[in-house]
Parts: C-alpha cells; sequence; structure tokens
C-alpha cells in the first residue's frame, strides 16, 4: 500500500461537512482540520497498482464544498 496526503481547501463554511463526506465515504485513513492556507489534511492509502491523479480527481476534487487540493506523494516511512 502506498500512503499520500491531501490537503484540502473548502468553500467557506463547508470544511465540516467536507470532512464528514469524506469520512462517510470510507476511503481515507485520518482526517485532520488545520490552520493556513488548507482546512484539512487527509491521509489515504491505496494499492501500487492504482492511479493516485484519477483516485483525487474521480474521489475527492468531485466532493461538495471543495475548492482546491494539493497532493503529496510519500516514498518512505521512517519509524
Amino acid at each position: 500500500m502506498r500512503a499520500f496526503f491531501v490537503q484540502i481547501k473548502c468553500e467557506l463554511g463547508k470544511s465540516y461537512d467536507v470532512a464528514t463526506a469524506i469520512a462517510d465515504a470510507e476511503i481515507a485513513s485520518e482526517i485532520y482540520s488545520t490552520a493556513g492556507g488548507w482546512d484539512l489534511l487527509v491521509k489515504f492509502y491505496l494499492k501500487e497498482d492504482e492511479d493516485v491523479g484519477q483516485f483525487v480527481s474521480h474521489r475527492i476534487q468531485t466532493i461538495p464544498g471543495i475548492r482546491d487540493t494539493y497532493t503529496l506523494i510519500t516514498f518512505k516511512a521512517f519509524k
């Protein structure tokens, strides 16, 4: 499994709705609200052969209330 993170900017007043929609879809490992330029930081896992770009485009960016996304691809987890 490959981990990656998506930072999400939401429409004003919609961050809790977006977080709930992601949680209800059961597609995320962890969902955090954040301060600063982005509203949410979400951790996802996909199988190595799954396309991250397609997942973000089709499963994340189509959620109502999302204004922008920024995807961070991970390479190695240090323990």
